[in-house]
């Protein structure tokens, strides 16, 4: 797993995974090397970011001769843990968090959705896309059982914090925050924030100001 030191920059960190999955495509298409010129064009991000983000790992091409598609695939992968399983639960199965069940990351052989959580009686006790939905009191319990680090929050803005101090109980060290709430959490606990309506409004903004030329 990528580890937070002051030697990679975390916009670094964050593009990692866009690299990977595309060298992923690359390899399965049986493709053995690529130039950081093609790597721009396809993830749109330009060549020089892309040798300066490939340089916080070492030498991993050669001038000239671009990368080994197979090398740096397994370089990555170990650096993003895709090599091990990780299992996530949902917290809240509405509707974004049924979608998320129906998606259930499918394309990701390494995260895995074991469990989903509610209050509905409508939900509790059934299955959905072979994954278990299970009452929320029964949270903390499951969450250890099942070795469950990470979670997607999907629950209501005025029951998070309340849900979040329950998970920091069941030893959780990542949300996924899909609520528009701050939650608050211990410096060793990672929140990532996401809110769509925030995000549309950017791109909105982003359309209307800086048009492509």
């Amino acid at each position: 797993m990528i580890e937070e030191t002051g030697k990679i920059p975390q916009a670094t960190a964050k593009r990692l995974p866009l690299y990977h999955r595309y060298l992923k495509y690359l390899h399965e298409s049986g493709k053995e090397r690529v130039s950081s010129a093609e790597l721009s064009e396809a993830v749109k991000v330009d060549s020089a970011t892309i040798r300066r983000d490939f340089s916080y790992f070492g030498a991993l091409g050669k001038k000239g001769y671009g990368y080994n598609v197979s090398y740096i695939l397994d370089f990555f992968s170990k650096t993003l843990s895709q090599d091990k399983q990780t299992n996530v639960a949902i917290i809240g199965v509405g509707n974004l968090g049924t979608a998320l069940l129906h998606y259930n990351f499918m394309k990701n052989n390494n995260i895995k959705i074991v469990a989903a959580f509610d209050v509905d009686a409508n939900k509790v006790g059934t299955v959905q896309q072979n994954i278990p939905i299970y009452h929320l009191n029964d949270m903390q319990d499951l969450l250890k059982e099942n070795k469950v680090e990470v979670v997607i929050l999907t629950v209501p803005s005025d029951e998070a914090q309340t849900t979040v101090d329950r998970l920091l109980e069941a030893d959780v060290k990542g949300i996924l925050n899909f609520t528009p709430a701050r939650i608050s959490v211990p410096k060793h606990v990672r929140v990532h924030h996401i809110d769509l309506t925030t995000e549309l409004q950017t791109l909105i903004y982003f359309l209307e100001n800086y048009p492509n030329k």
